[in-house]
């Protein structure tokens, strides 16, 4: 007689969340961990993380936050960093390696800021899944607008 043997899958969405989590512990920013994925057809595209762009020293390797120095509070004065947003960064990532975004869900640990909305609009995101909110109505204003589904989903880990 053969023994079941019963494990529990997580669903699609916490799959992709939880790889959101590892990449967000790549992140070089002192003030947030934040990470994303674009997924198409139950395929990760690209990944990203926030943190500096290549080449140039990051808010580790500086030991301070520019933005904390000048007590900037979040979601304000976004080109007040020395970091690139995760969202930016996984539609940086696809563009270098000719992969289209459109159509196409961002799994993330955050929800976007207003900047990344937009840029997610264009890129042709059709769907957006978070765990972490974000002190932006704008942003979510803008995604509503442009019809851009978003889901707060939670992360079981």
């Amino acid at each position: 007689m053969t023994k079941k043997i019963y494990h529990k899958r997580p669903t699609w969405d916490e799959y992709f969340l939880e790889v959101a989590g590892l990449v967000s512990k790549r992140a070089t920013c002192l003030r947030r961990k934040v990470g994303s994925v674009i997924v198409k057809d139950k395929r990760i595209l690209a990944t990203g993380y926030n943190g500096a762009p290549s080449g140039l020293k990051d808010c580790l390797e500086l030991g301070y936050c520019v933005r904390e120095r000048l007590k900037i509070p979040s979601g304000q004065r976004h080109e007040l960093c020395r970091g690139l947003h995760a969202e930016q960064n996984v539609l940086i990532q696809a563009a270098l390696h000719g992969i289209s975004a459109k159509g196409s869900t961002l799994y993330a640990t955050h929800q976007p800021c207003i900047i990344c909305a937009k840029m997610l609009i264009n890129a042709g995101i059709k769907e957006i899944v978070i765990t972490d909110g974000y002190p932006d109505k704008m942003a979510m204003d803008f995604l509503k607008e442009a019809k851009i589904k978003v889901r707060r989903a939670r992360n079981k880990k």
